[in-house]
């Protein structure tokens, strides 16, 4: 590619489609009676199980999830230190994690929430002129103490880059931008927006936590 090509690329790259995946009637308000009761104030993050076909999804994805629940309020336990205790512990394999005791992870780290996260997909389709990079989590949070479920949400996000021209050089710019992210996929960026679409969607995410000025207050939204 020329110089001259690759700069026209870039300048159209901010032409990019992104789609949210989901149903177009808005999900009902949740119930945050348990999570109100339970109050937590550190969430444990384990281990994501991984079900799409990239092997690395889960240690990528685990870089992007501290720094909203941080935000949000809550105390979030290292994660990469939370693997490597959990491997020193013979809990090297994620899916075992999952269908373990919460309440003894709990005891073990000291923990009032355990957030569990599935990757479900994490692929991009090429298709000549254009790549669909697609990204979908399922968050289940449990109270460490109890074991109850206290809230979860499954969403997905697309991103599609697209050229605006139909001539032949804009069909031919589309197949560069197209190649461009099969090269070098916008997993990390869809992650970060459905996590902190996770945390922050009014009547869908989380309560803010006790490290949070709204703490307490937000009860109009969740």
């Amino acid at each position: 590619m020329t110089l001259r090509m690759f700069a026209l690329v870039r300048s159209l790259i901010p032409l990019a489609a992104m789609v949210v995946a989901g149903c177009a009637k808005p999900a009902d308000p949740k119930d945050y009676s348990a999570f109100r009761a339970s109050d937590p104030h550190s969430i444990l993050i384990v281990p994501a199980v991984n079900q799409s076909v990239y092997v690395s999804a889960p240690d990528y994805y685990l870089s992007t999830i501290t720094r909203p629940l941080a935000e949000r309020g809550y105390y979030v336990f290292p994660v990469h230190a939370v693997k490597r205790a959990l491997e020193e512990d013979g809990l090297s394999d994620a899916d075992l994690v999952h269908r373990g005791d919460p309440k003894r992870l709990g005891q073990l780290f000291g923990a009032d929430a355990v957030l569990y996260v599935t990757v479900e997909r994490w692929d991009s389709q090429y298709l000549v002129i254009s790549t669909t990079t697609t990204v979908k989590l399922n968050y289940r949070l449990v109270d460490a103490r109890s074991g109850q479920e206290l809230w979860n949400k499954n969403l997905s996000m697309a991103y599609s880059p697209q050229s605006s021209s139909v001539s032949v050089t804009g069909l031919i710019v589309q197949a560069v931008i197209a190649a461009m992210e099969k090269a070098d996929p916008n997993y990390m960026p869809l992650a970060r927006q459905l996590n902190a679409q996770a945390a922050l969607a009014p009547h869908q995410g989380m309560p803010a936590g006790p490290h949070d000025p709204s703490y307490g207050k937000d009860r109009n939204n969740f």
